[in-house]
Parts: C-alpha cells; sequence; structure tokens
C-alpha cells in the first residue's frame, strides 16, 4: 500500500543554478573569462579560441540584473534555499593574482541581501565547472600542483567574506567528471585525447587536496559552516544476472564512489590503489596531502538524472546517449529527449547506498527534466503546460520520501535549472528544466522576460505541504 511520504520539518526545498549558466556579464564588474566563455557548444564539445557571439552563456538570462526579480520568484514559490555558485573569475579574474576583485565579490553580497530579504538559505558552489581560462591556458588547469594553492586562497576570500552569512557550501561540482569532461570540469587545455590517465588521475588528485583544504580553512574561518563535496550520481544495474555483469557493476560503481569515499573517510580505498597499480600509475602525494586528505566533509550533496547498466560482454557495451559517464542502456526505462534514463527509483536506491557507505546527511542538490517547452496562452496568461515536468519531479520525490522512512538522512532537494538557463552538455536554451520560463532562444533572440510554468504553482504546494501534496 502507497502512502504519502513523510519529510522532516527542517527540509530544504529549492532550487539550483550555476553561474555560468545564467549569470551573463561574462565581460561585466571586474570579471575575467572562463572555461565556459570558449565552450559555445558545451561542455562535451572542443573549445574554440575565443569569445564567440554564438555562446549563449556570454548572456545567459541576464540574471546578473536581474538576480531580484529572479529571487522574488524563488520566494514566491516558497523556497527555503537557492543552490548557486560563485563565478571564480569574477572573484579573481585571472586566478593566480594575490588579490580579489572587490566588484564580484560585492555583487554577491547584494544577490545574498536578497536571498536574506525573503528568507532563503544559500547553498554556494565554490567551484561550479567555470575555472579562470588564464589558470587553464597557463598551467593546464588541475594537472598542475600550483592550482591548490590559488583554489585555496579563492575559498579562503570566500568563507572570509561570506562565511557568517553562507552556512552551506560545496567545495567542487560534480568532482567525480573529471576524468570525462578534463577542460569543462578541470579546467585542463590539452585536449582530452592527448591526455595520459596518469595525469589526469594526479589532476584528481590535486582536487582532492584542495577540497579537503577548503574543509580545514572553512572549519578555521567560518566555524559554523557545513562543508560538503558534490559527485555525480548513477546507479547501475547489471545487464544480466551473470556474476561477470555484477563484477562489472562493481567496477563501475568503484570508479565513481571513490570521491566520496575520500571526501568522507579521509584516504584512498584499497581497490582505488590496485587499479593505480595495474595501470602503473604512481601518483604523486605528500605526507602534507595525507593530512590534507583527512580533513572529511559533514554532508554529501549530489546531483541525479539518470541510472545505467552495465555488462562484462564485449558484444553489448553500447553506450547512452548524451551520458558522458559511460554505462550501458538498460532496456526496461523510457529516456528523455536528450536520451537520459528516467528512473525515479534509482534515486531512492542512490540515497541508501551512500547512506548505508557513508553516514554522512545527504543533499540531493541536482534533479530535473531537460525538455522542449512551448510557450502557450492560457486563459489570456503566458505560460507551459508542463505536466511532463510535473510527473518527472513528482515521481522521483515520493522515492525520496521512501528513503526518508528507509532511515536516510536526506538534508533537502533543489532541483536543476529552476529557471530556464543554458544547458551545460550543449550550450542550448531549449533544453529547459525551470519552473520559471525564460524568453530566449537557441539562437539568442529573445525579450529574457520570465513566464511562471504549470510546475511553478505545483512546486509552491509540495513546499507548502512540506511534500503530503506529493501523488503516490
Amino acid at each position: 500500500m502507497s502512502t504519502t511520504p513523510t519529510f522532516p520539518a527542517t527540509f530544504l526545498w529549492g532550487g539550483a543554478t550555476a553561474a555560468n549558466q545564467l549569470e551573463g556579464a561574462y565581460d561585466q564588474g571586474g570579471k575575467g573569462l572562463s572555461v565556459q566563455d570558449v565552450l559555445p557548444d558545451g561542455g562535451i564539445f572542443p573549445r574554440v579560441a575565443e569569445p564567440t557571439p554564438d555562446n549563449l552563456k556570454l548572456v545567459g538570462i541576464d540574471h546578473y540584473h536581474r538576480y531580484a526579480e529572479d529571487i522574488a520568484l524563488f520566494a514566491e514559490m516558497g523556497f527555503k534555499t537557492y543552490r548557486f555558485s560563485i563565478a571564480w573569475s569574477r572573484i579573481f579574474p585571472l586566478g593566480d593574482e594575490e588579490t580579489p576583485n572587490e566588484e564580484g565579490l560585492a555583487f554577491y553580497d547584494r544577490l545574498l541581501d536578497e536571498l536574506e530579504k525573503h528568507g532563503i538559505e544559500p547553498l554556494v558552489t565554490i567551484s561550479h565547472y567555470e575555472t579562470p581560462l588564464h589558470l587553464a591556458e597557463t598551467y593546464d588547469g588541475w594537472t598542475d600542483r600550483r592550482m591548490i594553492g590559488f583554489y585555496e586562497r579563492y575559498a579562503r576570500t570566500l568563507f572570509e567574506r561570506f562565511g557568517a552569512r553562507v552556512k552551506y557550501w560545496l567545495t567542487f561540482n560534480e568532482i567525480n567528471s573529471l576524468l570525462h569532461a578534463p577542460f569543462m570540469s578541470g579546467g585542463i587545455n590539452t585536449p582530452k585525447d592527448e591526455l595520459s590517465e596518469q595525469t589526469l588521475y594526479q589532476a584528481m588528485h590535486h582536487e582532492l587536496v584542495a577540497s579537503a583544504r577548503a574543509t580545514r580553512i572553512a572549519r578555521e574561518v567560518a566555524p559554523n559552516a557545513q562543508i560538503g563535496c558534490m559527485v555525480l550520481s548513477m546507479p547501475v544495474y547489471p545487464l544480466s544476472p551473470s556474476p561477470a555483469d555484477a563484477l562489472a557493476v562493481m567496477d563501475f560503481d568503484h570508479s565513481n564512489l571513490v570521491y566520496g569515499d575520500v571526501h568522507t573517510r579521509g584516504a584512498y580505498p584499497g581497490y582505488f590503489l590496485r587499479t593505480l597499480r595495474e595501470k602503473g600509475i604512481e601518483l604523486e602525494i605528500t605526507d602534507e596531502d595525507r593530512d590534507d586528505l583527512q580533513n572529511t566533509v559533514d554532508f554529501v550533496s549530489f546531483s541525479y538524472y539518470m541510472s545505467v547498466a552495465a555488462t562484462a560482454d564485449p558484444a553489448l557495451q553500447a553506450k547512452g546517449e548524451g551520458n558522458i559517464m559511460g554505462g550501458v542502456p538498460n532496456p526496461t526505462l523510457e529516456a528523455s529527449e536528450w536520451g537520459w534514463q528516467i528512473d525515479p527509483v534509482g534515486l531512492r536506491i542512490v540515497l541508501n547506498q551512500f547512506w548505508d557507505r557513508w553516514q554522512k546527511p545527504l543533499f540531493i542538490v541536482e534533479n530535473g527534466l531537460g525538455a522542449k517547452d512551448q510557450l502557450v496562452e492560457v486563459d489570456g496568461v503566458k505560460t507551459v503546460v508542463d505536466d511532463y515536468r510535473i510527473s518527472y519531479l513528482n515521481d522521483h520525490l515520493v522515492q525520496v520520501g521512501e528513503a526518508i522512512a528507509d532511515g536516510v538522512d536526506v538534508l533537502g532537494y533543489t532541483t536543476w535549472g529552476c529557471i530556464d538557463l543554458v544547458s551545460a552538455s550543449t550550450a542550448q536554451l531549449s533544453k529547459r528544466y525551470g519552473f520559471i520560463y525564460v524568453d530566449r532562444n537557441d539562437d539568442g533572440s529573445g525579450s529574457l522576460d520570465r513566464y511562471k510554468k504549470k510546475s511553478f504553482d505545483w512546486y509552491a504546494e509540495v513546499i507548502r505541504t512540506n511534500g503530503a501534496s506529493l501523488d503516490s
């Protein structure tokens, strides 16, 4: 018998965005260029030499100038929290300067003022796929150990400026995407097909050390803050009952779980050390690094969009469309317009897996459905009748409630792209996730006006009733 899920009274309902996908104003307020400014086709395609007019992220949805209007809409939905990222190159335009850009810090002060005015708890991502371009071109991004110090200075600057105003922090967005999208995720300028595994794993190590150092600094500078890591979650199922496929699942899982293991346990697990041995990789790990890694996180946050399957059979190794992390499509599941398989139960499974494994509070900081929305008029009002999005989010939230009933400690849930923004993977605006429609098209045309979708009122009711309105 299905029942309406019960969410704790403290549950943080909200939405999530990233600076590079909505702010725009890429060359205003003293901001330097980031890797996103040379990725006009999205993170899964090669970079270009310099910013080009076809890059929708240069304007985004002009949130830089319209943040007050947007936050007022979030407040109208009843958001308890709002996850946003700070653009590293707004604070340190080149990334390796000694002193920050005051104009950039002041912008985020104003944004926090608006959130405080509406009683919305900020959840801040320190680095969300927007490494300063200078760091990519001068140091080859996270392949260079000096990046740890640059990130440390940046993080310390944020904690000192905003530590009294921001309780929840995330160090790196989807840190486990580094091996798959090295330029977007790690600012690594060398083309992916020219990178050795040795170089990529060393870059991974540098990021993990930097994340741990930021955790330590936050505890010194902002002792009331809660520091979390952020991983891309992807539950994986065996394609058949074969033990060989079950082993393939374990190996796939390990390649993702190592990042959370290090963040929560403070050291590299044995299965990862075996992987390095078998690949002939020897990481440069100092004694200081080992000490740093022991600064473990307070909570684990993650994105969840899809699950995959795994098989040991070479003949069945088909890659899922649009999936940068690998994995085989699951024949029992339907997929979105972009080939992402829809699996609400997978969210309950991954919540239980992470809780059982790490025993740290969990925060779902991305989940949503990218779709081609149609702006229509209903009773003279422009809107989008996005019942497909309501159904998707409802079914996922029911499974979150089930995981909470299972005993999992879940802090909150922020839907991805709560307002339409530019897609990270494809750099399109037509791949829409929001409760709020933004009138801008893939060719850059549009008024940038905001319109509430049908899902806007639906989510407002979910929040108002603390999940009691969900349809089980």
